[in-house]
């Protein structure tokens, strides 16, 4: 089994603890679903968010999903001028058969305007 590499990320309207739960465990519901994924298959994961949110964790919400022995870590985006607002992101590492073609990155709501050529 290979260990692969599948990108998130997802804009919210606003820093507020519940719209960073809310979004976080919306983005890893798609990277899951869209992956076919389960908690089993996940090495670790790197949560980042831009340095407008602060009001709360991204990994509080994935261990509430139940992610509770999967490494987990929440870092600060480079606060890059001009940089698209408000956007959580995500690095997860999994073990999976699947060559890195077939992995799906997932982008959602104004995020999407970071990967255009990936967004569902």
């Amino acid at each position: 089994m290979a260990v692969r590499a599948v990108r998130g990320a997802i804009q919210i309207d606003r820093d507020d603890p519940a719209a960073i739960a809310n979004a976080t465990t919306e983005l890893l519901a798609k990277v899951l679903g869209r992956n076919e994924l389960d908690a089993e298959d996940l090495i670790s994961v790197v949560f980042t968010m831009t340095p407008d949110l602060a009001s709360g964790f991204p990994a509080a919400a994935a261990r509430a999903l139940g992610l509770t022995d999967v490494p987990l870590l929440c870092a600060s985006e480079v606060g890059v001028p001009d940089g698209l607002p408000r956007v959580i992101r995500l690095l997860a590492h999994i073990q999976s058969d699947r060559p890195r073609s077939a992995i799906h990155h997932v982008y959602l709501r104004g995020a999407a305007r970071l990967r255009p050529d990936l967004a569902i």
